[in-house]
């Protein structure tokens, strides 16, 4: 019989293992320890995207020289979008601000060793919420002074 402090871990511990069947190891990993996920304050870049499935994505950057210092995100997102959103976040962090915006979304697709094919629009809306913050944080270099008007 469950008891009511054994009955959420268990439900857990299905939940997880039922993710670890339907998807790849990588994908599991980025959706049960997001580690970039959540907001820069004041951002040198920031973006917002909406998918086709309603899913959001909010990104955030801060840029030192050329370079991505760091990056997060937000979301209101199903599994695939957060894994998907959190792996742009990893491979954004450290490139120049060129490399970032080049990431799309078969680059995300195979840094997560693929997605069902239903939900590989969430690599594309990661990747575009990502390529958006750049483009942000290129126009605020050209207009610093916007940037106190967000």
């Amino acid at each position: 019989m469950y008891g009511f402090d054994t009955l959420p871990r268990e439900l857990q511990e299905q939940v997880v293992e039922k993710v670890r069947q339907q998807y790849t190891p990588q994908v599991a990993e980025q959706w049960l320890h997001p580690d970039h996920l959540g907001e820069i304050d004041r951002p040198d870049g920031r973006a917002r995207r909406e998918g086709s499935c309603h899913d959001v994505v909010e990104v955030f950057l801060r840029v030192a020289g050329e370079h991505i210092s760091r990056a997060r995100f937000s979301t209101n997102g199903c599994i695939t979008t957060i894994a998907s959103a959190n792996m742009a976040m990893k491979m954004a962090e450290g490139r120049t601000l060129a490399q970032a915006r080049a990431i799309g979304q078969g680059d995300i697709l195979e840094a997560l060793g693929g997605l069902p094919a239903e939900s590989e629009h969430c690599a594309q809306l990661a990747a575009e919420a990502l390529q958006a913050a750049v483009s942000d944080c290129l126009k605020y270099r050209a207009e610093p002074w916007k940037k106190l008007y967000r």
